[in-house]
């Protein structure tokens, strides 16, 4: 039909979606009935994901009766927990998890300058001990990952400080 000079009609089935909208957009344009973790929009009261891009998806969760009864209950509940995507959880150091690491490295330290071989880590009756005297002592693991994991940063950690004593 070009060759001619007549141009096709316009194509009438674009989509409705929204291309420019985040996911924060929606929550401010909602309310405290949405939040957003990781790029994702949650239902606050459903813990459900939704899709933020369409407009009309957000107002049919929202209309239904499965979110009208899960809001009731929500309100009643007095908790407002807020469901979180995994790399978020993942990325949230907590006051447990950096005293477990210091544990470890702790832990590693003590047997390196004492020449006790990292393997003895291993033997039941050691596990026994620093499981019930130790605080986070169940958490130091094998031998195996304290050398794959652990023995470098001890390492590095040394050498920086000879280095800078004999400086």
């Amino acid at each position: 039909m070009e060759r001619f000079g007549v141009k096709s009609a316009p194509s009438r089935n674009r989509s409705k979606t929204a291309l420019y909208v985040t996911p924060q957009d929606r929550v401010t344009e909602f309310g405290s009935e949405l939040h957003e973790d990781g790029g994702k929009l949650f239902c606050t009261s459903c813990n459900v994901v939704l899709n933020h891009v369409r407009k009309s998806a957000i107002n049919d969760h929202l209309k239904s009766k499965t979110h009208t009864k899960r809001k009731a209950e929500f309100e009643e509940q007095n908790i407002r927990k807020k469901q979180r995507t995994l790399t978020a959880s993942l990325q949230c150091n907590s006051a447990a998890q950096t005293e477990k690491t210091s544990v470890i490295q702790d832990f590693v330290k003590m047997c390196l300058e004492a020449n006790i071989p990292l393997e003895k880590a291993d033997h039941p009756s050691v596990r026994a001990f620093l499981s019930r005297y130790v605080k986070n002592g169940s958490s130091i693991p094998k031998s195996d990952q304290l050398r794959k994991a652990y023995l470098p940063d001890g390492y590095d950690n040394e050498n920086q400080l000879i280095n800078t004593e004999d400086r």
